[in-house]
């Protein structure tokens, strides 16, 4: 037992030593919380006979709960008649979005010769945006109120609803064995059953969300909360289902309860903390031995990565009938890549082949590191960015100075 409280402390005092070089070099804290983990992990401290913390159920159960909450947090954010009214929008940016970058990915991994399934594991790799990263940065920035915040909000919706799909299939296709075409049709029909399950919920149960959470005590309030998304989460993992969409939908329903800003205020702390060990967990497992075995990969999805999102985003911005400068600031707000990326290089650590054990996984990690990072300086900078697309110009009708 004192063995175990030991490894957890020099869990969070990393933590909170990577925080804090993070805020003095004003970047997103969530790459060097992964880097915190594979320094502190086997792979790197534990090689060199240091303390080190190992990459056991606990904090894997932790980092869950990490997940769990981002993505319940990203719910909040949402009701179902918001998502209703925007639904034409959402799915044209949506498409839009997943038709340009799913195949970028995939076409990198056959080029370098991979299957089609560990192409596919790079494609969504590549795809999906970071909704806790870009949230956090929208609200730090104070682009939350700014008209690109919907776009950018409603794309990062589809692509959670679509993973939730892609995940059904390649998990199937990682772990079903020979099951084939009826492996993935079984995975697929409960997947949708069981989502098809929490949309009524959060259509018809407003009431009952309310209900749960009518309680003056911040204590019991907190614990029910917690009482309602996380076992929903867990049996939805254990039928095979994205326990981080099952935790959106969670969300979308206490969205309209009249709790959320309590919601918001008391729980943003339990996330942060959660959500913190998520990410140290991702290089807990992790050796940097071999991110050179995936320096080809990650060099080429970069490059090509980068500005496709920015395309797409830009395109995304304009079918909600935005300026081009704001346009711009969408295509700039989609590029940070994080949480799914690295859920979907856990999935392809449990494959067959050295490319899913060992590749892949490292090559999430560098990337998610280069497009975090960068991503949360273009960001930061859009100004910049705006001025370097439109030579100067002035910004049509909503002015590019507009921003954090």
């Amino acid at each position: 037992m004192a063995a175990a409280l030991l490894e957890f402390g020099y869990l969070f005092a990393v933590l909170a030593v990577v925080g804090a070089v993070a805020l003095r070099l004003g970047l997103s804290v969530i790459p060097l919380y992964v880097v915190g983990g594979v320094v502190a992990g086997p792979y790197v401290a534990g090689r060199f006979g240091l303390p080190y913390v190992p990459n056991g159920e606990v904090v894997t159960v932790l980092a869950e709960l990490g997940i769990v909450l981002l993505l319940f947090f990203l719910g909040l954010e949402f009701s179902l008649d918001r998502l209703r009214s925007s639904g034409a929008k959402i799915g044209r940016a949506g498409v839009i979005d997943l038709a340009v970058n799913l195949p970028i990915g995939v076409a990198i991994g056959l080029v370098l010769g991979w299957s089609p399934v560990e192409a596919l594991l790079l494609g969504g790799i590549v795809y999906i945006s970071s909704s806790a990263i870009v949230t956090k940065t929208l609200i730090d920035l104070g682009w939350i109120a700014d008209p690109e915040s919907e776009p950018i909000l409603g794309t990062l919706v589809f692509e959670d609803l679509a993973i939730a799909v892609y995940l059904a299939v390649v998990t199937s296709l990682v772990l079903g064995g020979d099951g084939g075409v009826a492996a993935i049709g079984r995975s697929l029909a409960i997947a949708f059953g069981f989502l098809g399950l929490l949309f009524v919920a959060v259509q018809y149960g407003t009431a009952l969300f309310a209900r749960v959470l009518d309680v003056e005590n911040q204590e019991a309030f907190v614990l029910r909360a917690l009482a309602v998304v996380v076992p929903i989460s867990g049996a939805a993992l254990a039928l095979g289902v994205s326990e981080a969409v099952a935790a959106f939908f969670v969300g979308m329903g206490f969205s309209t309860s009249g709790h959320r800003e309590r919601l918001e205020h008391l729980l943003v702390s339990v996330r942060d903390v959660f959500a913190a060990v998520f990410f140290f967990w991702i290089g807990l497992g992790t050796d940097p031995t071999l991110l050179a075995a995936a320096a080809v990969p990650l060099a080429i999805a970069v490059v090509l990565s980068t500005p496709s999102k920015v395309l797409s985003g830009y395109l995304g911005g304009r079918a909600y009938d935005l300026s081009a400068h704001r346009s711009l600031r969408v295509g700039v707000g989609m590029v940070p890549r994080g949480e799914f990326s690295l859920v979907i290089a856990a999935l392809a650590a449990a494959g067959t082949t050295p490319v899913m054990r060992d590749i892949i996984p490292a090559f999430a990690v560098g990337y998610v590191f280069v497009m975090s990072a960068l991503g949360t300086v273009l960001m930061q900078r859009s100004d910049l960015v705006e001025r370097l697309v439109f030579r100067g110009g002035a910004a049509d009708g909503d002015a590019s100075t507009e921003s954090a």
